[in-house]
């Protein structure tokens, strides 16, 4: 069976007026409607859309978080020093309509934008900090700070900004040398405040274990005399117990422990009466 040319052509013609007649929004785009270069639908779900070959053009841009990395800046700080920075922002559309009506759909303008506001609120912010407290916590103050303040703009054109972040911030050569100069000082400062408090420290428990030494000895040198004089008192009443009870006995005992002291040791010259009374025990009774 022969079929007609212009059934064919019908055909055709119903096949391409089909194809432009449908078209899908993936769920990471947003999508809007056109008619006749009006816009008339921006709310478009992800899924299959139909629409009038001709009459309406479907433009889609991404919906997924863009990112926004800035180039190094410099800006002065609150100490009139120049720091390089580098910061990136999050975006995405929120509202499409307002993003093509604001920006013609182009995302390189809305990085433009969002880099020249970014900048002044930089610069603005960087004035109010120190070198010192950017290091610590003041990056974090100046993101979340710009978040707030850039949201505003963010409305006006479409989007919504999630981030606003400093990846990170350098001196200049002429300034790094100087901050570590200082920073040195810094350092030396308290390290030599650390040793004049340990040697005071040192010196005072010094002084307090020469005290205790003292004390201890002084404790012990009384308690010493103490002894030795309760023990000579026993000794002289021992001795005085054993004369009583012999005299003669003791006085011989006492004269032979002299003559041990005198003549023990050999060499000694002793010049005496051979009659005096030291000599009385070697005669004979």
């Amino acid at each position: 069976m022969k079929v007609s040319p212009i059934i064919l052509v019908a055909l055709a013609a119903i096949l391409f007026i089909g194809s432009g007649s449908i078209f899908t929004v993936d769920q990471r785009e947003k999508a809007i409607v056109f008619r006749l270069g009006e816009i008339v639908r921006t709310d478009l779900t992800p899924g299959l859309h139909f629409k009038f070959p001709f009459i309406n053009n479907v433009r889609k841009y991404d919906g997924r978080l863009q990112t926004l990395d800035s180039r190094p800046e410099r800006f002065l700080t609150s100490e009139k020093k120049n720091v390089i920075v580098e910061t990136f922002v999050k975006w995405r559309i929120s509202d499409v309509g307002n993003f093509y009506r604001a920006v013609g759909g182009d995302p390189r303008q809305v990085d433009t934008r969002l880099n020249q506001y970014v900048k002044e609120g930089m610069r603005t912010a960087f004035s109010k900090q120190t070198i010192k407290e950017l290091i610590s916590v003041g990056r974090d103050k100046i993101g979340l700070g710009l978040i707030k303040d850039i949201n505003e703009l963010g409305k006006g054109l479409g989007i919504d900004i999630i981030d606003v972040r400093i990846k990170r911030i350098d001196l200049p050569d002429e300034v790094s040398s100087s901050v570590y100069k200082r920073m040195e000082s810094e350092r030396e400062r308290v390290a030599r405040d650390f040793r004049s408090r340990g040697k005071e420290a040192a010196e005072r428990i010094k002084a307090d274990a020469d005290k205790q030494a003292e004390i201890i000895l002084a404790t012990a040198y009384e308690e010493s005399q103490k002894l030795r004089g309760k023990g000579d008192a026993e000794a002289a009443q021992t001795y005085a117990s054993a004369y009583n009870k012999n005299e003669e006995f003791f006085a011989f005992y006492r004269s032979l422990d002299a003559y041990r002291k005198s003549m023990g040791a050999g060499e000694d010259l002793i010049v005496l009466e051979p009659t005096s009374d030291f000599f009385k025990y070697f005669k004979k009774q």
